[in-house]
């Protein structure tokens, strides 16, 4: 059965599920995982300029909850009434305004957000696929009054624009260049909501990009490991985390170079403690772990390689649409297939070691 002949009450059901769940993550992000020091999120807590400890957001939990709570509901309420007035009905603008704000992907149509054929609607749900990819301690800052220049001060924010931009050029010109549209305007546009719907792990489709040169579609794929900021309700790896890599990469060039010097990170005007960076290497090493021995899983129940790649990195990201086989949706996977990817969903919304620190024997002892 699909979506479109399902009553109104079960599709509001999904959407509502995924608005709970995304504001759950950005409570983990933002208030858990910086106290645990889960894959270097402690330096949320105090060892960079970052949002949670200039502007003293509340350290309780309870307190920050509800303060993320009220960013939450307002973009949620924004992006619902911003959809209606673009002719969205009431009911679908209720409803993408939940998967958008949550990242989710999910749509009251089989046809997605294409359903609308609207460039407009398009433009809309990805400037706020934008606003909910960034670390919602951005938020905070300005609903307490900061300028907008906090955002462009943070480096993270600006990996993920530049990031996004990089990505929307590269796309539009690959597509005009093989006239897969009729107007540069809507090639453009596609561009941009696919783009941003996938590097953001949203999944939202306008169209089929399996008909895309193959270069975009595993292109947009593999960009969904990027994901969306630390303490967003986007999947991935998550932004901050690449940043370190990268700058942690260029670190080891320069020793190469220089041997005898001495290099330390800096995120703003701050040096990170190397205990962060061990941090982010072992967040990195677990889920490449996980993806590694999923993929060979997946492969091992008879799934063709390019196939289990795809609904791997779908699934791990959270992102939902893949390639192959899982192009259109996972009906096909053999039931052992959907148990390992099942894992895999888990794996990446609970930030991995959530999860693997279940399966340590000293948890369990202590």
């Amino acid at each position: 059965m699909g979506l479109d002949s399902l009553p109104h009450a079960i599709l509001f059901y999904r959407q509502m599920l995924q608005w709970f769940g995304g504001m759950g993550i950005i409570v983990l992000a933002v208030a858990i995982l910086p106290i645990l020091g889960v894959g270097g999120m402690q330096l949320y807590r105090a060892e960079m300029p970052g949002p949670l400890k200039d502007n003293k957001m509340r350290p309780r939990i309870a307190e920050t909850a509800k303060t993320l709570w009220l960013i939450y509901v307002l973009l949620t309420v924004a992006c619902a009434l911003a959809l209606w007035f673009a002719g969205m009905p009431a009911f679908d603008a209720i409803g993408h305004s939940f998967s958008t704000i949550a990242i989710g992907g999910f749509s009251t149509h089989d046809a997605s957000v294409g359903y609308f054929d609207s460039p407009t609607i398009n433009t809309i749900i990805a400037i706020f696929l934008l606003i909910s990819g960034c670390n919602y301690g951005l938020h905070f800052s300005l609903l307490s009054g900061r300028s907008l220049k906090v955002y462009w001060r943070d480096p993270e924010f600006r990996m993920f624009i530049g990031v996004q931009l990089t990505l929307v050029v590269i796309c539009t010109l690959v597509l005009w260049f093989h006239n897969i549209y009729d107007s540069a305007l809507t090639t453009l546009n596609q561009a941009f909501f696919q783009v941003v719907s996938m590097a953001t792990t949203a999944g939202f489709t306008t169209d089929s990009i399996a008909r895309w040169p193959l270069f975009l579609p595993v292109l947009l794929l593999c960009s969904a490991f990027i994901g969306g900021c630390a303490g967003s309700t986007g999947g991935g790896l998550k932004v901050i985390r690449i940043l370190l890599l990268f700058k942690q990469g260029n670190r080891e060039l320069k020793r190469l170079v220089h041997p005898n010097a001495v290099y330390s990170i800096k995120l703003g005007n701050r040096a990170l403690p190397e205990r962060i960076l061990e941090a982010v290497w072992g967040f990195f090493s677990a889920y490449a772990l996980v993806f590694i021995v999923s993929m060979l899983a997946i492969i091992a129940t008879g799934v063709d390689d390019f196939s289990a790649f795809a609904s791997v990195v779908a699934t791990l990201n959270n992102l939902g649409p893949g390639l192959g086989v899982v192009a259109d949706n996972f009906a096909s996977m053999n039931p052992v297939a959907k148990w390992i990817l099942i894992a895999n969903m888990l794996f990446g919304r609970l930030e991995v070691f959530t999860l693997l620190v279940l399966f340590t024997p000293t948890f369990w002892r202590e």
